[in-house]
């Protein structure tokens, strides 16, 4: 059996979904009106946009010190 290889993050996951989520917002927004189909490329790109946003949220709620862990 082969052994799993380990790899530390440098950067938290919160803080690569924000990044994500910025690169993402951005690239929609450059995305030229003269490709075959900007509407469908630009809403994509921003429902992963909202995606990276949620799952950053969600990941610093989940770690935030008040939450109760269950009994």
């Amino acid at each position: 059996m082969t052994e799993r290889r380990r790899f530390k993050q440098a950067i938290p996951l919160e803080e690569r979904l924000a990044a994500e989520a910025i690169r993402l917002r951005e690239q929609a927004n450059e995305s030229a009106p003269s490709e075959a189909a900007p509407g469908t490329e630009r809403e994509t790109l921003l429902r992963k946009a909202r995606q990276a946003g949620t799952g950053s949220h969600m990941s610093e709620w989940l770690r935030s010190p008040g939450l109760q862990a269950p009994e």
